[in-house]
């Protein structure tokens, strides 16, 4: 049993990028595939489908480098954790290296990142940073 699946899900695709695997299996969600939607959305990963079962279900992540192979997912780091939720309004809003990255916000209209945020005007919890 996990006490927090997302960050299951960001280690799952951290250690798949370091040893420079082209896909990863992850336990499914409706949080993680908005995930997964952003990242393929800003260019993190290539693509992303769910593998139906008789559970809950399979996301494969299908990650993304670089011409020479260097790894496109520098970083990826959990901000809002289950014991100490991180909330974050317009004002707020984290610029991840003065917009090279991307910060992903669960908000009202689902997961976005934290330019549809600006663009949107609505805040909500941050979820995890990515550059």
């Amino acid at each position: 049993m996990w006490s927090d699946p997302i960050a299951d899900m960001l280690t799952r695709i951290r250690n798949a990028t370091r040893v420079q695997k082209n896909e990863v299996f992850i336990p499914s969600s409706k949080v993680k595939v908005g995930i997964a939607d952003v990242l393929k959305k800003e260019g993190y990963i290539c693509d992303f489908d769910v593998i139906e079962d008789n559970k809950q279900g399979q996301l494969r992540v299908h990650l993304k480098y670089g011409k020479r192979g260097e790894k496109l997912i520098r970083s990826i780091k959990r901000e809002s954790k289950p014991g100490c939720r991180r909330y974050v309004g317009i004002e707020d809003m984290p610029r991840v290296l003065d917009g090279l990255g991307i910060a992903i916000v669960s908000t009202s209209k689902g997961v976005l990142s934290d330019r549809t945020c600006r663009a949107e005007h609505i805040g909500g919890e941050l979820l995890c940073t990515v550059y």
